[in-house]
């Protein structure tokens, strides 16, 4: 009975990492076609395609469904999607913003509105929370490009504000009109970046006990799970105790 229970567990465990991969591919394919539905079909010539395009290749998204996801913004079928923005506040009164794609605003607004009433916090009105965020363009580069010297240099030159090196990589900061045109000299230097697109980074970051750390990370984790929201950014910082109580 053992080796069954482990083998079951096995493949609950495989069958749910399949349903995380054929999401995250749902929501890549989403931005693809968004992407090319607004501007050019072609990754060369539309910025925020490519820096698409990028994201799907860095998870291993089939080359079949890039280019479908493209061909697809052009068919008489296509839907039409919002770009919509979140703002709310969690336990203990950080701060969240969250990007979404919707072919349905209501809807999207009430499951969003939802997860946060469960989780203690409250959905706000647009601009509440925004203001405690930078909106930024972010490039990131595996760190085994360049050296933590090396894309300092490189960032500079392309006219970058500011580089944050670690063992897991380089973040390249950028404004979001410096986003393309520094993307595509560091490219020219360095290779294809890993990520190239706007986000939002906190200005300061608050340190939550770690009840309020829980309550937040399962809202977070809620919201990612939701189909039709793309990213989620939040300022806060949960303690070493619990990260190493949750495996991080």
């Amino acid at each position: 009975m053992a080796g069954h229970s482990q083998f079951k567990n096995i493949m609950h465990k495989k069958g749910r990492q399949d349903a995380i991969r054929s999401k995250l591919f749902s929501k890549l394919a989403r931005e693809i076609t968004v992407a090319a539905k607004m501007g050019l079909p072609d990754p060369a010539m539309n910025a925020r395609l490519r820096a698409a395009c990028i994201a799907a290749r860095q998870e291993n998204m089939p080359k079949d469904n890039i280019d479908r996801a493209i061909k697809k913004a052009s068919g008489a079928d296509a839907e039409n999607y919002d770009e919509v923005r979140y703002e709310g506040y969690a336990p203990g009164g950080v701060a969240v913003i969250i990007e979404a794609l919707t072919d349905n605003r209501n809807r999207t607004a009430g499951e969003v509105r939802s997860y946060f009433t469960k989780a203690g916090g409250a959905l706000a009105e647009s601009g509440a929370v925004a203001f405690m965020f930078d909106h930024i363009g972010l490039i990131e580069f595996d760190a085994k490009v360049a050296s933590e010297d090396q894309m300092l240099e490189a960032a500079i030159d392309a006219g970058a504000d500011d580089v944050a090196s670690s063992e897991d990589g380089h973040e390249v900061i950028t404004s979001i009109e410096a986003l393309r045109s520094v993307a595509q000299t560091l490219e020219t230097k360095l290779g294809e970046p890993r990520k190239a697109v706007l986000g939002w980074k906190p200005q300061n970051t608050i340190l939550v006990d770690d009840e309020a750390g829980e309550k937040i990370l399962k809202l977070i984790g809620n919201l990612e799970e939701n189909d039709d929201v793309q990213t989620v950014y939040a300022n806060f910082e949960i303690s070493d105790a619990l990260m190493a109580r949750l495996g991080g």
